[in-house]
C-alpha cells in the first residue's frame, strides 16, 4: 500500500474534531493555505464532556509532520517530498514524448517544430507550382520591376532637378 493511500485510510479513519484539528495543525504557518485555514478556523468542536475547544496534542506531531518557522530570514519550512506513488526505480523515464510529470520532453518539441517547418515548407513549395501560385508569382515581378522602374524616373528627375539649379 503506498504512502498516500495509507494516510489517507488514517485520515478517513479520525472522528471529525480530530481530522479538523489536525488539518488546522497542517496548515498554520502556510500563507498559500490560508484560505483553508480561515475555513477550518470556522469549524467549532467542543468536547461534550468539558466544554473545551478540541486541541491536538503537541506529543502527537513529529517535527517532519507540522514545522515550525524561526522567523529569522534564512528560516523557512523544509518541504518534505511529494510522495508519487510510483515505484522507487530512480530517474522517471519519458513515454510518448512527455515525463512522467506530463512536461512535454526537448526532442518531442524539437521533432514538432520540425515537422511543421517541413510542412510548411512543401506547402509553399507545392503553392508555386500550382496556376494560382504561378500567376502571384508573375504579380510579383511585375510589381517589383514597376517600383524599380518608377524610382529610376524618381532619381532622373532628381538629378535633371540638381543640374537646372546650379
Amino acid at each position: 500500500m503506498s504512502e498516500t493511500s495509507e494516510l489517507l485510510g488514517r485520515l478517513a479513519a479520525l472522528p471529525d474534531d480530530e481530522l479538523v484539528a489536525v488539518l488546522r495543525a497542517a496548515v498554520a504557518g502556510r500563507p498559500g493555505l490560508g484560505a483553508v485555514a480561515a475555513a477550518l478556523a470556522h469549524v467549532d468542536f467542543t468536547d461534550a464532556d468539558t466544554g473545551k475547544p478540541v486541541t491536538l496534542d503537541t506529543n502527537v506531531i513529529d517535527a517532519e509532520v507540522a514545522p515550525v518557522a524561526s522567523g529569522q530570514v534564512a528560516g523557512a519550512i523544509p518541504v518534505p517530498p511529494v510522495p508519487s506513488g510510483l515505484p522507487e526505480t530512480g530517474a522517471p523515464t519519458a513515454t510518448g514524448g512527455y515525463s512522467t510529470s506530463g512536461v512535454p520532453t526537448f526532442d518531442s518539441v524539437r521533432d514538432k517544430v520540425e515537422q511543421r517547418f517541413g510542412t510548411a515548407q512543401g506547402m509553399d513549395e507545392l503553392d508555386r507550382q500550382t496556376p494560382a501560385g504561378r500567376s502571384a508569382d508573375e504579380q510579383w515581378e511585375a510589381r517589383e520591376n514597376a517600383a524599380r522602374d518608377r524610382l529610376d524616373q524618381i532619381r532622373k528627375s532628381m538629378r535633371g532637378n540638381d543640374s537646372g539649379d546650379s
